[in-house]
């Protein structure tokens, strides 16, 4: 038991006045000491204060910067490695010029000349075929008669047109009764023209005529493949086959056929390839 309490009689005790309870020193939990009143500053004013300094501290460093740069002196460029220019001051005498590339280090003399004059020579065991030179002058070729070999003539016609097309040369043989084999040189204005429109037919080939056939690159060249298609069938004819060769060599994209009604292999239309590009 705690020293100061009391023992109890049994009887209630008298209750307790409250001004009593004040006078001993016990005071209401309301009316314990307020709270010291703080004012509190207004956020806004802080944030626009830390923003204003911080703009004047990035336009004093760039004018700092400015400054000092402005007061330095000029860098002076680097020296060239070579004193004197390459070629000469004054052009040289006569009979000292330096003799101008062969055509065949030089592309684009091969190409400024007769375009059909680049057409491979006639394979051995075919002959020319009439067909085409029906629809060609003495081996040149209309944009809108090659533009009649796409699916969607009128779009290519005005597509060749607007990247420059320039000039068709082509060239047609058979051999047999069925087998005919169609060399088409298209020239452009740009080496860029005629590699895009390579580009264009070969990335077409899987999705439409190859069957998911990716076609196998052509040797000696960049980009250049050829495809053997699968036989398309209808009834009431003879089955039809074809190949296709595509690749591009300078400012020329070159665009060979072989169709026929029995298959063609892949050694048919890589030769015909390969030689077209080396006569290019």
């Amino acid at each position: 038991m705690h020293p100061n309490d009391s023992i109890s009689d049994g009887q209630p005790e008298p209750p307790v006045d409250a001004a009593e309870a004040a006078g001993a020193g016990e005071r209401p939990e309301a009316e314990a000491e307020p709270a010291a009143s703080v004012k509190r500053r207004p956020r806004g004013r802080t944030a626009l204060i830390i923003a204003a300094a911080a703009v004047l501290g990035v336009a004093g460093g760039i004018a700092t910067g400015y400054g000092i740069q402005a007061d330095r002196a000029p860098t002076p460029l680097a020296a060239l490695s070579q004193p004197d220019l390459a070629y000469p001051a004054k052009a040289l005498p006569a009979g000292q010029e330096p003799d101008p590339l062969p055509a065949s280090q030089d592309r684009q003399v091969r190409t400024e000349g007769d375009l059909r004059k680049l057409i491979m020579p006639r394979p051995k065991g075919w002959q020319e075929d009439k067909g085409l030179t029906a629809l060609t002058q003495d081996g040149w070729m209309g944009v809108e008669n090659y533009a009649m070999n796409f699916e969607n003539e009128e779009y290519m016609y005005g597509d060749l047109l607007d990247q420059g097309l320039r000039r068709v040369a082509g060239a047609s043989w058979k051999k047999g009764e069925y087998r005919a084999a169609d060399v088409y040189l298209v020239q452009f204005n740009s080496g860029a023209a005629a590699a895009a429109l390579a580009e264009d037919q070969r990335s077409y080939m899987p999705q439409k005529r190859a069957a998911g056939n990716g076609g196998t690159p052509i040797k000696g060249s960049a980009e250049g493949r050829y495809y053997v298609f699968p036989a398309e069938r209808e009834a009431g004819y003879l089955p039809f086959y074809q190949a296709r060769a595509i690749f591009s060599r300078g400012d020329v994209m070159v665009d060979i056929h072989i169709f026929d009604s029995a298959p063609i292999s892949e050694k048919d239309i890589r030769t015909l390839a390969e030689r077209q590009l080396e006569r290019l």
